[in-house]
């Protein structure tokens, strides 16, 4: 019988309602007790963790993650992925279906499966396809992903514009039990746009991305969720009026949710201008760093890490975002960690892929532009980061109760560090934080009782 005994932390378990200094003991894979002096109750033989001072919650999930395995193995693969994902503080991860070949058949899921149980780090969970190959032309086999072990469908990476298809696929989805994630993007009005519609776009002469071109679908989802009763999801939400959209839809009592990833309330469209444009215009929205007298990151004028998809948009729209974190509008933080190739990126903007990695910063952001000032509790961020997308899905994760997965998160939301490109377990280093100051950080990840990643000090990670 293996067990570990985490001891004189302050756990909080959002799905419990606690949030005391309490131990967290571990038997085989399971939570086997949480409260105070359970030292007594422990094995003989068990494993001692003393985490005074620190945070001990439920594992954080992230569910919109590209591992990139099948066949883009040079970006990321799964061992590489998860690695990022456990150094991040994350147990569970769900992988998007835009590798090559897509994930639209139940061959493709059982080859994840079988690459995760072997090389993963963490747990992975499969989100299938909502169209053959992403094409948005026909309805993939929704039925067979569902028996294949898929949590969610999604064409994430594409977005389907053929309404009846999305109709269908919804009514679909609602009979298997499967969330629906929606990638909002209106092909028609964004054409070749790569950064956010507005002054500087003009300024820097590129070609602009209207905010509608996300709006136009959240609302097309709202209302075919109203037809269908499917449970629709708005991935990585960026304008203020989806945010609007959303709160109104919710209050009607709509199944739809949407989910919200730090870039999109840390940045602005201001950053494609470079850091000096940054930081005397929209800066001072980021905690802690838009304060600083000096030492602020650096970056040039069109620096590709900052290309995403969708884009950073205005200050406005940064607001708004926080304010529906704020007020539960969006329940759910995830990274879209999407990694490219450094020679992927080191081209002109125009060309650069979309996309940013994201999972080993995103808890510091997330704690920094919400927590640290005071929006929300500790508790309520936690909970976007496991009740909220463990519900959403439909996974036994997400709580410390007992009985439940040990799938344990050990955090310090004061702990100040800055992210460097060492730090990184990701193939791929196309971030635009590094180099930045952060506050809050991961220290240990256990997967089913299994030390996936624990720090072992400020400089060295084992």
């Amino acid at each position: 019988m293996k067990s570990l005994l985490l001891t004189g932390g302050r756990v909080i378990d959002p799905a419990n309602r606690l949030d005391a200094v309490a131990d967290v003991l571990v038997t085989d894979g399971k939570i086997a007790a949480v409260g105070p002096k359970l030292a007594a109750r422990a094995h003989p033989d068990a494993e001692v963790m003393d985490v005074s001072g620190q945070v001990v919650c439920p594992g954080l999930i992230d569910l919109h993650v590209h591992l990139r395995e099948p066949g883009q193995t040079t970006k990321e693969n799964i061992a590489s992925g998860t690695r990022a994902a456990a150094q991040g503080g994350f147990t569970s991860v769900v992988c998007m279906p835009n590798t090559t070949p897509a994930i639209d058949s139940a061959g493709t899921v059982a080859l994840i499966h079988d690459i995760a149980q072997h090389h993963g780090a963490v747990n992975v969970f499969i989100s299938g396809a909502i169209s053959r190959g992403l094409a948005g032309e026909e309805m993939a086999s929704i039925g067979s992903l569902k028996n294949a072990g898929v949590v969610a469908i999604t064409d994430d990476g594409h977005c389907v514009q053929n309404n009846e298809l999305m109709r269908r696929a919804m009514e679909y989805a609602r009979m298997f039990d499967l969330p629906v994630l929606d990638h909002c993007q209106d092909y028609s009005i964004v054409t070749e746009g790569v950064m956010h519609e507005g002054y500087w776009s003009t300024a820097l002469g590129l070609r602009g991305w209207p905010s509608a071109g996300e709006e136009l679908i959240v609302a097309r989802n709202i209302l075919l969720a109203e037809m269908t009763g499917a449970s629709v999801h708005c991935q990585h939400l960026s304008a203020a009026r989806s945010v609007e959209l959303l709160r109104e839809a919710r209050k009607r009592g709509v199944p739809i949710s949407g989910e919200a990833c730090p870039h999109h309330f840390t940045l602005t469209d201001a950053a494609v201008a470079g850091s000096e444009k940054f930081w005397k215009t929209d800066g001072e929205g980021v905690f802690g760093v838009g304060a600083m007298a000096d030492g602020q990151p650096v970056w040039p004028v069109y620096d590709t890490h900052f290309k995403m998809n969708p884009p950073v948009r205005t200050a406005r729209d940064r607001e708004a975002i926080l304010e529906g974190l704020a007020d539960g509008t969006i329940e759910i933080l995830c990274s879209d960690h999407a990694p490219h190739c450094n020679y992927e990126k080191e081209v002109e903007f125009d060309y650069a892929p979309f996309g940013i990695t994201g999972l080993e910063t995103e808890l510091a952001l997330s704690l920094m532009q919400l927590y640290h000032t005071k929006r929300l509790s500790l508790s309520a961020v936690l909970h976007k980061f496991t009740v909220a997308p463990a519900k959403l899905l439909r996974l036994p994760k997400g709580t410390l109760s007992v009985g439940a997965d040990a799938d344990i998160t050990v955090l310090d939301p004061d702990r100040e560090w800055t992210y460097e490109e060492t730090f990184t377990a990701s193939k791929s280093n196309n971030s635009p934080f590094f180099g930045w100051p952060l506050k809050g950080k991961a220290l240990a990840t256990i997967v089913g009782g299994r030390k996936a990643w624990v720090e072992q000090n400020a400089d060295a990670v084992v």
